[in-house]
């Protein structure tokens, strides 16, 4: 609480107790004797008394190496109302992070973190053998496969499902899923039975959900390493459940609306999304607490791959009236490189925090942006600049390398060093805060007193950002001729070039190609000696129009 309420989020202030949740821990033995009396609560990250996230149990002996010891857990768990993508509501129950979970065991010690506002959970694999009693005739949708169900002839039902190399359960029931069945296959990748949960109202868009998860299964598998699990369970969420958009092992929740036109991204992306997390999360399961931009970052990247190549074309949509009715710009056509720009959400928080400080430590606010999108930021900028075979090999390596491991930061940046990437790339964009911003300060070209017109050009480029990275530098002349140079000094601020030609220079751009997706601020990258004044009147106009036409139309609703 006092973590959301840093980023200005007091909904948690004053709930109903009957709206809140707990897990209480009643029971503890190892190897039968009863060791509850010595749990303690204890707050590794901050100190604070009063957490009880969680707990320290000392054993009666040490735990000698290849030794196994068997804990016993008894506890009770409420569901809240939705909260945080998990609880309940009418008939809905989607029960995430339900039982206490055992720290992961590492060489430095136990890494067991307590309950933060902007972090999710790190947990060892293992093997989960769970079975679930919930009213019969409910639909129930869990990690793992069901082995078996049996009617208990009380009016309830108990599931059976197991699931081994895994790091997390998460379940849901109710009355009102609709259950579809579909499977992947595609050659040379292993196939996967899909099952799909669907609200009634959202029956039109079952081949979607599909089409968005074999799309990421797909390009997943053909570019960093199969699905290992041969089944998956996507859940679409009821509304108001605030579970959308969630991701556990084999199984992970959607998100569309009753409205959702085709040729728009919704539900398509946050199923690629979730989709996709069961690679980067699922199997490469990297510490979330401490580094959620390997899972965050790296799947937002990928998302934007996928959609790009299995969904081009998209049209980009508003809402209006609360969220209910969609608008559908027909006219504008997504690109992957404008659809998955997070510039413009990632441009204000730019120097917010520092991506390499561990995630729970981050400022609430800034966690998102430096997470998701700034990593999203800088591996389109490596692709651009080291090419997507390079990249994918990258990628790759650190998937097939690291497959059930627990990676840290270094494990990427080796595998990134050996293929070509300079160390300095990780100190601009994961060790430090600094903005790139990189502009064309001056650009003048004027003839030359003689009888053969010829012309000298002056541009002046600076670096406004402390962040470095290498540039290139194009001025375009009248003639159709263009010259390029670059600018990858680390210790200078500013470059200037001069040029002697037959022709007047008409523009001069830095970066052309837009390599630095990382650039905070396009408006600056480049200067022309004619100022298309009127097209950008035009777009200016246009877009006070829109806005204008916005408002009179919302206010006509109500007249």
């Amino acid at each position: 609480m006092r973590e959301l309420a840093l980023e200005g989020d007091f909904r948690l202030h004053g709930r109903p107790e009957r709206d809140r949740g707990s897990i209480d821990l009643d029971s503890i033995s190892v190897d039968g004797s009863n060791l509850t009396s010595r749990l303690r609560f204890i707050a590794p990250d901050d100190g604070n008394a009063y957490d009880r996230t969680v707990a320290a149990v000392p054993l009666d002996r040490p735990v000698a190496p290849g030794e196994t010891i068997s804990v016993q857990l008894k506890w009770r768990s409420r569901v809240p109302r939705p909260y945080s993508r998990t609880g309940a509501i009418a008939d809905y129950y989607f029960i995430a992070h339900w039982f206490p979970k055992i720290g992961v065991l590492e060489a430095e010690g136990w890494n067991c973190h307590q309950f933060h506002s902007a972090t999710e959970f790190f947990a060892d694999f293992g093997v989960y053998d769970v079975r679930l009693t919930v009213p019969a005739g409910w639909i129930l949708g869990a990690t793992g496969r069901e082995k078996d169900r049996r009617d208990n002839g009380d009016g309830s039902t108990t599931h059976h499902y197991y699931q081994e190399d895994v790091h997390d359960f998460a379940w849901t029931t109710s009355p009102d899923f609709v259950e579809r069945r579909a499977r992947f296959e595609h050659p040379g990748l292993p196939p996967a039975d899909m099952r799909l949960l669907l609200q009634p109202e959202h029956l039109n868009q079952e081949a979607r959900h599909f089409e968005a998860t074999r799309a990421a299964l797909r390009y997943y598998g053909e570019w960093y390493g199969p699905y290992p699990y041969g089944h998956v369970t996507i859940v679409d969420p009821a509304w108001q459940s605030r579970s959308g958009g969630m991701e556990y092992p084999t199984f992970f929740t959607a998100g569309t609306r009753w409205l959702a036109p085709e040729g728009t991204t919704e539900p398509e992306d946050v199923t690629v999304h979730e989709a996709g997390h069961q690679l980067w999360y699922g199997v490469v399961a990297t510490n979330e607490f401490e580094h959620a931009w390997m899972d965050e970052g790296l799947t937002q990247f990928s998302e934007g791959r996928v959609m790009g190549t299995a969904f081009p074309g998209r049209h980009p949509s508003e809402r209006f009236f609360g969220g209910f009715i969609p608008w559908v710009y027909r006219d504008i056509r997504l690109a992957r490189e404008t659809d998955l720009n997070y510039l413009a959400a990632f441009r204000p928080h730019a120097e917010g925090d520092v991506q390499s400080t561990l995630t729970f430590r981050q400022f609430p606010g800034e966690t998102g942006y430096i997470t998701y999108f700034k990593t999203a930021l800088w591996l389109n900028t490596l692709e651009r600049w080291i090419g997507w075979p390079k990249l994918q090999t990258i990628l790759s390596t650190f998937f097939h390398r690291w497959a059930f491991k627990h990676p840290k930061p270094d494990d990427f940046f080796a595998i990134a060093h050996d293929a070509g990437v300079p160390e300095w790339f990780f100190d601009e964009v994961h060790r430090s805060s600094n903005a790139f911003d990189y502009a064309v300060e001056e650009l003048r070209s004027w003839p030359l007193p003689s009888s053969d017109p010829m012309f000298e050009t002056t541009v002046v480029v600076r670096r406004h950002g402390e962040a470095v990275f290498p540039v290139d530098i194009r001025v375009d002349f009248e003639d159709g001729s263009h010259q390029l140079a670059s600018f990858a000094e680390r210790s200078e601020r500013w470059k200037i070039l001069r040029y002697t030609t037959k022709a007047r220079a008409v523009r001069a751009q830095v970066d052309p190609d837009r390599v630095l997706l990382l650039d905070v601020n396009l408006t600056n990258n480049s200067l022309t000696l004619e100022p298309r004044a009127t097209q950008a009147a035009r777009k200016w106009s246009l877009v006070w129009m829109t806005w204008l036409q916005d408002l009179m139309l919302t206010w006509a609703s109500f007249v």
